[in-house]
């Protein structure tokens, strides 16, 4: 498959990325732990040298929480989650869908929910607990 580059960016785009998605959409996936029950964001994995900064890196917020392993960015001005770094797999990024320019989260009408209450870190995940299924009316 060959490699996807996206132009991104936060609601208010003071942030602005490209991201770089080696698998496309394919790794497109939720998770269950209560940070990501909360926020809602489908994510999109890419490598750490996947994602280039070119305004308002600055301007992110860096959240960490349970362990401290994962590292949450938000942008500090409209509040938006623009990426993470795994703690499953550290040498990754979990990207917003929804930041990619023109591209929505209902684009991906199945997306795999993992298991993040029961962290594969911790030895004891059941791995994929559901699908979350898009249907246009």
């Amino acid at each position: 498959m060959t490699a996807q580059i996206h132009e991104a960016a936060c609601h208010c785009r003071s942030v602005r990325f490209r991201v770089t998605l080696e698998g496309g959409f394919s790794s497109a996936r939720r998770c269950d732990c209560s940070l990501c029950r909360m926020r809602g964001a489908v994510v999109v994995s890419t490598r750490l040298d996947g994602i280039e900064f070119l305004e308002g890196e600055d301007l992110l917020t860096l959240y960490r929480f349970n362990t401290g392993a994962a590292r949450h960015w938000f942008c500090s001005r409209c509040g938006i989650y623009t990426h993470h770094q795994r703690r499953s797999s550290p040498e990754e990024f979990g990207v917003n869908i929804a930041c990619l320019e023109g591209v929505s989260p209902f684009d991906v009408a199945t997306v795999p929910v993992m298991d993040g209450v029961n962290h594969p870190s911790d030895g004891h995940s059941t791995g994929r607990v559901g699908t979350l299924v898009f249907q246009r009316d």
